[in-house]
């Protein structure tokens, strides 16, 4: 009987102690599951906008800045608008973007004047180039970029436009202007009011010239075969890009704070090694200048 009377006690004793270790345990418990939603709502991910030029994503670039960018801003996911210049501006004017980069820098003058564009930096640079077919029917060769402009109107060659109002129509139509010519006239003119990916296959499907950003024919020359670089290297082919953020004094409901890292971010040292070294190994030559002020 004194046995069971100690074994009773016993087991009361050791359930006593089991529940205090419970209960002393449970605290720590939903401390973690605080730290845990604490964690959680920290990195909430805020969405930012970026209107660029179809150029920098068809040749790549964007597809390595991007993941860096996110890198070091976990917080924010950057979403990607790849239109014209000329339409990615104008989404800057409506307050629909966030942070701008583009390569039209007299009409990217207007929107800083008019307001709607603050912190204008300029971010790098490579040169327009006049593509055709290497047979080169209409003997461009090497000529001046003017010079070759004329001569493929003359001819009444096939030359395929962007159409879009982006920055390298924009530079196209700039030329046209300078030696007083409606390219419209040329009955071969044609206008495809797409990127310059698509604009210059229809161009190589056509055996016609086009004027397009060096890097974007580089990453698709592959693609390209019977199409060469005719015309290069003129001082009036200088193709520069600059980054702004949207003026939130403006267009209050543009995301600022992320705005201002990009371009912070596009102008940083390693950031413009890293442009610098873009496409020097698959190419042979960068794709891209660094070129920050």
């Amino acid at each position: 009987m004194r046995k069971n009377k100690l074994l009773f006690s016993s087991l009361i004793g050791l359930l006593f102690i089991s529940l205090v270790a419970c209960s002393s345990t449970a605290p720590s418990t939903k401390v973690e599951s605080t730290n845990s939603q604490s964690k959680e709502e920290k990195m909430e991910v805020k969405d930012l906008i970026l209107a660029t030029t179809t150029s920098t994503q068809d040749s790549g670039l964007l597809d390595i800045l991007i993941p860096l960018f996110e890198d070091q801003h976990p917080s924010i996911n950057l979403k990607t608008i790849a239109v014209g210049t000329g339409q990615a501006l104008e989404m800057g004017t409506k307050g629909e973007a966030d942070v701008l980069l583009v390569h039209a820098p007299a009409t990217e003058q207007e929107i800083v004047d008019s307001g709607d564009a603050i912190n204008r930096k300029r971010v790098m640079y490579n040169d327009f180039i006049i593509v055709g077919p290497k047979a080169d029917q209409a003997g461009i060769k090497g000529m001046e970029v003017n010079v070759a402009f004329q001569k493929l109107f003359d001819e009444n060659s096939v030359f395929v436009s962007r159409g879009d109002d982006s920055g390298t129509h924009k530079k196209e139509l700039s030329i046209w202007k300078s030696l007083n010519i409606t390219p419209t006239d040329n009955t071969s003119y044609v206008e495809t009011g797409q990127g310059m990916g698509p604009t210059l296959q229809l161009s190589a499907e056509k055996q016609g010239y086009v004027l397009t950003d060096r890097a974007t024919f580089l990453a698709q020359e592959k693609n390209l075969s019977d199409m060469e670089i005719t015309v290069e290297g003129d001082e009036a082919l200088l193709n520069i890009y600059h980054v702004m953020q949207v003026n939130p004094e403006k267009h209050d409901k543009v995301y600022s704070e992320g705005a201002e890292l990009f371009v912070e971010f596009m102008v940083n040292e390693e950031t413009q090694k890293v442009i610098e070294k873009f496409g020097k190994e698959e190419y042979g030559q960068s794709l891209f200048f660094p070129y920050t002020e």
